[in-house]
């Protein structure tokens, strides 16, 4: 299956992080993916940041084509001007969504000491928990950032699953997950590219997936 990576959708409503406009889609192209997703079985929707219009946009849009999809919120920043307050956490949860983490804030989990470490892998799962409700066990990595420390450390607070940022297809059972990210300057070649071909997708994972196994073998 290939699993795709959305940051936020529509006109933001705060001040993006350097970078981050790269990751915004209007709603005409969300609809767009949506529209091509809807009806299949091999493709996974994933959400990162907790961006409000995870649930002002995303959600209502979810629902209607029956999908459910996994939401990464930076647990830091939930109630925020701009981002997901614990009433939104609770209303993904209830329409069906699943809450990962996305850690605390969004910084590089390859370069944290020991105390920085606890709070993106321990206390900020903890806090997703206590306000949605709902065990949170998967995690993905800012900027899909990871070595075999990172992997040790999730492996320790017990994730069931890891999502990445290489691209290409992934089993259904694997732990560490690759997706692939829709950017601002998505159109509908690049969803036919990147949906519509399955054995090409396949073929296209190489060595990308190959480091990923490489890497999940410690």
């Amino acid at each position: 299956m290939v699993i795709l990576a959305i940051g936020g959708v529509g006109k933001p409503v705060r001040a993006l992080d350097p970078g981050e406009n790269e990751t915004w889609v209007t709603v005409e192209q969300f609809e767009r993916v949506l529209d091509s997703v809807a009806g299949r079985e091999d493709v996974g929707l994933t959400f990162d940041d907790g961006n409000v219009s995870d649930v002002e946009i995303a959600l209502p849009r979810l629902v209607e084509r029956d999908l459910t999809a996994e939401f990464f919120p930076l647990a830091g920043r939930i109630g925020q001007r701009g981002f997901l307050d614990a009433d939104g956490l609770r209303e993904l949860v209830e329409a069906g969504m699943s809450i990962g983490s996305h850690g605390w804030e969004h910084r590089d989990w390859r370069r944290l000491d020991g105390r920085h470490a606890r709070r993106e892998l321990e206390i900020a799962p903890k806090l997703l928990e206590d306000l949605s409700g709902e065990p949170v066990r998967a995690y993905a990595p800012p900027f899909g950032a990871y070595d075999r420390r990172v992997l040790s450390r999730l492996r320790r607070s017990g994730a069931t699953r890891v999502y990445t940022h290489e691209g290409g297809a992934v089993s259904r059972d694997s732990w560490l997950r690759p997706r692939t990210e829709v950017r601002h300057d998505i159109d509908q070649e690049w969803i036919d590219g990147v949906l519509g071909n399955r054995d090409g997708l396949y073929r296209r994972a190489g060595r990308a997936m190959a480091r990923v196994a490489r890497l999940a073998r410690f």
